[in-house]
């Protein structure tokens, strides 16, 4: 742009335009808006008269509501055609174990045919008139009453006939005619449209069939392999149903029954595989489970659903490994029990790298895992116990050294019995993991899972094998060092876990205590170094560093506050490490630890006061030197408090019993403090930056001169207040002439109370009130000037107005 540009070129070539050119836009653009709204108004008449041309129209009432029904006419009819089939049926009972006797034979059996058969017969005919929930009522009833006639045959035919063996018979029976009576009723036409036979036959017929294959076992005189045989091969038959039959209630009582028998079978077979005492009972109960077995994989051949069969894989995949790991039990010993069902389980992988289809396959792998996962579950009690059974001894630091390593964690634990092979456990199922997940999304989840077994498997070798107990040291210093070593996360996080375990049994021996937390120190420290997990490293070297102190001092035969000054070389160094780290979080890490440090040493130090002071001294100047940062500087404030404190102890050592000697040491650094902000920023008000460090010691000064009797104390005060006030006045500044004033005043009044007193004695009795007035009309003079002020004030600018 060219320098000879004028002013008013300037102005026209603004964004704004001048006041005139703005005004008449304005007037312009509110003539447009009024001419619409008129508009709008007239349209909006012109449409209130076409829409109302007469009266309107009446309003007719709802018409009126009916009232609803509260359930269906289907509904209260099976209600009531279930409630008359109960009725019925407790008749026919009461009539058969009640009014039976009274009756002859001919009578009796004339009875029992003809309502036998009527009830039966009479779904017929009802389902060629379409009366089919009444049908299945009368089938119902008469399907119980064949219940009460086989009663009644056994009562008078057959008394002396074994119940079971009549129970299992009659089951038997009925079982054939219900199925033959339910597949006999073929599908009549009712109505417009066929109507099917009924449903309630082949499902009662089905939950009867229950019964027959346990009864005849029992009859038998079988034994409890036979009734368990007797459950398993019922479950399978009702399995077969549930996945050919096309019947959805008899597809639902047969899988009801399945699980329900299978569950008892099962539970059974397992209580006979624990109980067997040689190979012959134990190879019995493997036969039942791998009866169960061919049932599971006889459902993943019959099923088309994918996920069931996957299940009934599995579940077969489990009954093979509980049958053969059941016949290892009876002749391996009991601490190979769990390593002998392991070993069957990881069996299982081998089927599943086989040609099998994918479900089954899929179905083993999933048996496997459980297996897997219930042996590592066995082994968890042992690595618990390992890890968090040395917490005792810290209620008994320094008793002696234990009889081996597992001495050592169960002071105050319980062992549990049979462990012996927990690593080995553990070990195959981490080389497990490793060798089989090998996809790229369970890859690196298994290598974390390995990982962890196998350092469970380190730190319960020493426990489970009962190794002495310095090899237990060594081994757990040595898998804390491999941790660290592999530069991971979980490795570190084990690492740590590993260190308090250590760090706690080494607590039984002087000599395990000062190696272990040294070796611990230099560990972390070389961890910390190396970049592995630094910030946890660090701040656990320095931790344990503290512990070395503690422990050095505490085997020396030092005093707590003694200890102490030992102590406080943790927080020296953690200052001079964090001014040389360049992590932000490895710094704050280090910090913390260091502030918990110097903390603990000043704890240690507070029974003896002089010593006290001294560490508050020293963890001043730790403070100051870390203050010194450019990112610290907030530091400060925390080692002026600790210097302050400091005094404050050596002071109440010296019985200093003058309130200045304490608050002098705050008042002049705040001060100091106070006149550095001003000068950075002029506009920090006067009582932030002097308020709190005058008060500090004007107020205690002034408490106390009231209550002292000398002169030298106010005297000394006043001189002061008149000092500040004077101050404040030549800079006008309010905290210090208010604070100075008024404390110079109430010295002032102290000083000369005991003549305002006799001058108040020898003046009249009016004169009191009198000042009372004067100092009353005072003030109102003062507000009335106030408020013609402000009318003037007024005045004048209605006037400019």
């Amino acid at each position: 742009m060219s320098y000879g540009v004028t002013a008013s070129t300037l102005r026209d070539m603004t964004h704004i335009p001048p006041p005139a050119v703005e005004l008449r836009i304005l007037d312009a653009e509110l003539y447009q808006l009024d001419a619409r709204r008129t508009q709008l108004l007239h349209r909006r008449a012109w449409l209130l008269t076409v829409l109302q041309p007469g009266p309107p129209a009446p309003v007719m009432p709802p018409p009126p509501a009916l009232p609803r029904p509260e359930t269906t006419a289907p509904g209260v009819q099976n209600v009531l055609l279930v409630l008359g089939g109960i009725l019925l049926t407790l008749a026919a009972i009461a009539f058969t174990l009640v009014s039976w006797g009274s009756m002859g034979i001919t009578g009796r059996a004339l009875v029992l045919a003809t309502v036998t058969l009527a009830t039966l017969g009479a779904p017929v005919a009802l389902l060629r008139r379409g009366l089919r929930s009444t049908a299945e009522s009368l089938a119902g009833l008469g399907l119980a009453l064949t219940v009460l006639d086989a009663y009644a045959l056994h009562e008078v035919a057959f008394p002396a006939a074994d119940g079971v063996t009549f129970a299992a018979a009659a089951a038997t029976v009925l079982t054939a005619l219900w199925t033959a009576y339910g597949l006999g009723l073929p599908a009549l036409p009712g109505g417009k449209t066929p109507s099917p036979t009924l449903l309630l036959p082949l499902p009662a017929a089905l939950a009867i069939a229950q019964l027959p294959l346990l009864l005849w076992a029992i009859a038998a005189g079988g034994g409890p392999h036979t009734i368990t045989a007797a459950l398993l091969l019922t479950a399978v038959l009702d399995m077969v149903l549930a996945l050919r039959v096309s019947s959805k209630a008899v597809r639902l009582v047969a899988t009801v029954g399945a699980f329900t028998m299978a569950a008892w079978g099962l539970l059974a077979a397992g209580q006979l595989s624990l109980d067997a005492t040689g190979p012959g009972a134990a190879a019995r109960a493997a036969a039942l489970f791998a009866l169960a077995a061919a049932g599971a994989f006889g459902a993943t051949w019959l099923a088309s659903d994918v996920r069931l069969r996957t299940g009934t894989a599995a579940a077969g995949g489990l009954f093979m490994v509980v049958a053969v790991g059941g016949m290892l039990r009876a002749t391996l010993p009991a601490d190979w029990t769990v390593p002998g069902y392991l070993a069957c389980g990881i069996a299982l992988l081998a089927l599943v790298r086989g040609r099998l289809p994918e479900p089954v396959r899929h179905g083993l792998g999933l048996a496997s895992a459980a297996v897997q996962a219930s042996a590592v579950l066995w082994a968890l009690p042992v690595t618990t116990v390992t890890l968090f059974g040395p917490v005792a001894w810290l209620t008994r630091v320094w008793s002696g050294t234990p009889a081996d390593a597992r001495d050592a964690v169960t002071t105050e634990a319980f062992w549990p019995a049979h462990t012996a092979a927990t690593p080995l456990i553990l070990a195959t199922v981490a080389a497990v993991l490793i060798s089989t997940l090998r996809t790229t999304e369970w890859r690196p989840r298994a290598l974390t899972a390995a990982l962890t077994l196998t350092w469970a498997t380190a730190l319960t070798i020493p426990t489970a094998l009962q190794l002495p107990y310095s090899i237990g040291l060594l081994i757990q210093g040595l898998t804390i060092i491999a941790l660290l070593a592999l530069a991971h996360r979980t490795a570190t996080l084990l690492a740590l876990a590993t260190s308090l375990s250590l760090t706690a049994v080494s607590l039984a021996t002087e000599p395990a205590t000062l190696a272990v937390l040294a070796s611990l120190t230099a560990v972390f420290a070389l961890a910390a170094w190396r970049g592995r997990l630094a910030p946890a490293s660090a701040a656990a070297s320095l931790a344990y560093a503290t512990a070395l102190a503690c422990a050095t001092g505490a085997a020396l035969d030092w005093q707590p506050e003694h200890i102490a000054l030992l102590v406080l070389a943790v927080p020296v160094a953690a200052a001079l490490l964090a001014a040389r780290i360049g992590d932000p979080s490895t710094t704050l890490a280090v910090e913390i630890t260091g502030t918990v440090a110097a903390v603990t040493a000043i704890s240690l130090s507070a029974r003896e006061l002089p010593m006290f002071a001294l560490v508050l001294a020293l963890c001043g100047v730790i403070a100051t030197g870390t203050a010194l940062r450019p990112d610290r500087r907030a530091v400060g404030y925390l080692a002026a408090a600790l210097f302050v404190l400091a005094m404050w102890v050596r002071l109440s050592v010296w019985n200093v019993g003058s309130p200045e000697a304490y608050t002098l040491p705050v008042t002049v650094p705040a001060l100091l403090v106070g006149a550095l902000r001003r000068r950075r920023d002029p506009n920090v008000s006067s009582w932030t930056a002097y308020g709190p460090g005058l008060a500090a010691t004007l107020v205690p000064s002034l408490l106390t001169a009231w209550s002292d009797a000398h002169w030298s104390r106010p005297l000394l005060l006043g001189t002061a207040a008149l000092a500040v006030t004077l101050l404040g006045a030549r800079h006008r500044l309010q905290a210090p002439l208010a604070l100075g004033g008024g404390t110079l005043v109430l010295d002032a009044l102290h000083e000369l109370a005991p003549y305002l007193a006799q001058v108040v004695g020898t003046l009249p009795r009016w004169a009191p009130p009198a000042l009372a007035g004067l100092l009353l009309l005072a003030l109102g003079a003062t507000y009335e000037q106030r408020i013609r002020d402000a009318r003037r004030v007024r005045e004048v600018l209605g006037r400019m107005n």
